[in-house]
């Protein structure tokens, strides 16, 4: 689940355009946090990935979603 999390993370981060020192402006997490979090070797809190999808502009549930799922 964490690595999927850090996967999910890093394409939405990546698709729209922002770097981690972006995120770490809008989400308040330090991009050390961030780096480790896209390398699967963070285990997030239900908070911080609202947080996370807040700063992204996603709904949460984008972070968890299984690879290859279509969007709901």
């Amino acid at each position: 689940m964490r690595k999927l999390v850090g996967r999910n993370f890093a394409r939405l981060r990546h698709e729209k355009g922002l770097t981690q020192e972006q995120v770490e402006e809008l989400s308040g997490f330090s991009q050390q946090y961030l780096s480790s979090l896209e390398r699967g070797r963070r285990n997030p809190t239900v908070i911080t990935l609202y947080e996370l999808a807040r700063a992204l502009g996603v709904s949460h549930m984008d972070l968890v979603r299984p690879d290859g799922a279509a969007d709901a």
